[in-house]
């Protein structure tokens, strides 16, 4: 069993093949897995790793690293590891496409949200005018009714005798 956190960076970059792993597996939770982006871009250019090595590698930094932008992370790698840009490419397309379905739902989320708040407000409102109207009806004056029912002048202007 290795400890890879106490292997210096410079080292583990001589590790050829198991370089880009090792690396991740002792940087993996970094703030921002960004921060690797200089040395796995020379890794991925030293041709040790198969393109679904890569996009194995890519898949798992994504899933178990944090980046604050991981699509604008892998376009960054595709930019300088032009060997493998396409698989990359296809990745960062994939996470664009995750991120507007996400703000698709929260738009339509919020949208609902808004329209249940509207309708809610839009009820009581109606609520008042109908208690408002019977209460005129059984002959109480406007000042009364407004100060039970909350209601000002121009809203009982809209009720209708």
């Amino acid at each position: 069993l290795v400890d890879v956190t106490v292997i210096p960076d410079d080292e583990i970059m001589n590790h050829r093949s198991m370089a880009a792993l090792t690396l991740l597996q002792k940087h993996i939770h970094q703030r921002d897995i960004a921060t690797l982006t200089d040395r796995l871009a020379t890794l991925l250019m030293a041709d040790y790793l198969s393109s679904p090595q890569v996009i194995a590698l890519i898949h798992y930094l994504l899933q178990a690293g944090e980046s604050a932008d991981s699509e604008a992370f892998v376009r960054e790698l595709a930019q300088r590891v032009p060997q493998h840009g396409d698989a990359l490419m296809t990745i960062a397309q994939q996470l664009e496409q995750k991120g507007i379905e996400k703000g698709r739902l929260e738009g339509i989320q919020i949208g609902e949200e808004k329209g249940r708040n509207e309708g809610k407000l839009e009820g009581k409102l109606e609520g008042k005018l109908e208690v408002a109207r019977t209460m005129l009806q059984n002959g109480l004056d406007r000042s009364t009714v407004m100060k039970m029912t909350g209601l000002d002048a121009e809203d009982l202007e809209q009720i209708r005798h």
